[in-house]
């Protein structure tokens, strides 16, 4: 694992959801791509935060707001990310300290890729996907 970098863990092609764009358009964005969050950015490609689908159901649905109406940009929350250049160490750190399973990848202030759980699963060994695991739902 010495040498991997947090690009060597995401999965690339990842695409945002505009900021201002609704989250009946975000849902639908989500489940054409069968993920359950989205980072949204602005006009400029930049990150604005991140959306999931309990977001839309809890912070829009559940307050009886209409979803065709509430942009993703109102709802953007966790502007967290980590450089495509750091190490698993610091990933999974920022991670933990953060209490999050999706974490954007950027470079060059651009989002080239996400890590996931799915992409810590199939790269990581058992015993450190388990220690992430227990540290992370550990507060839940």
């Amino acid at each position: 694992m010495s040498g991997e970098t947090a690009r060597s863990l995401m999965h690339a092609g990842v695409r945002c959801v505009e900021a201002h764009e609704t989250l009946d358009r975000a849902a639908q964005m989500m489940r054409d791509m069968n993920v359950g969050a989205l980072p949204i950015c602005g006009s400029d490609d930049r990150l604005k935060g991140i959306i999931t689908d309990r977001d839309i159901v809890v912070k829009c649905v559940a307050h009886g707001m209409d979803p065709s109406k509430v942009t993703a940009g109102e709802l953007a929350t966790g502007l967290v990310w980590v450089s495509s250049d750091a190490s698993v160490d610091e990933t999974l750190a920022k991670m933990e300290q953060n209490q999050i399973r999706r974490l954007p990848v950027i470079e060059n202030g651009r989002i080239i890729g996400m890590i996931s759980e799915a992409d810590l699963a199939r790269h990581l060994p058992d015993d450190k996907l388990a220690e992430f695991v227990h540290r992370i739902y550990a507060s839940t």
